[in-house]
């Protein structure tokens, strides 16, 4: 998934919880789904960053270093300037994105 392709923002938003919880009822049910998706994507941010930067990865020195370096800051200045995973994650639940289920409110209602 391309992060930089969001419209969530890149700084910190007040938001208001109970509009956020509507779906689940429940704030802390929803604090949960949006803390678990963000924990997914700052996985898979970080193993990008991780391929990305293992391309540059030299072993022996030289003079060559220098130039790798400014290639790897750069990769990393982008994924500095990406928004936080919990902001992504919060968009995506409040555009319906996210996919989540309880089990044991299921099994609730089939009693």
């Amino acid at each position: 998934m391309d992060y930089r392709k969001t419209n969530a923002p890149t700084t910190t938003v007040t938001r208001d919880m109970m509009e956020l919880c509507e779906d689940t009822g429940n704030v802390y049910e929803t604090v949960a789904v949006i803390a678990k998706r963000a924990n997914q994507i700052s996985a898979e941010i970080k193993s990008d960053l991780s391929k990305k930067l293992a391309e540059f990865a030299s072993y022996n020195d030289n003079l060559e270093e220098v130039f790798e370096n400014r290639e790897q800051i750069e990769i990393s200045r982008y994924y500095e300037k990406l928004p936080k995973p919990t902001l992504i994650a919060t968009q995506e639940y409040k555009e319906g994105k996210v996919y989540y289920r309880n089990p044991a409110k299921e099994k609730e209602k089939l009693q």
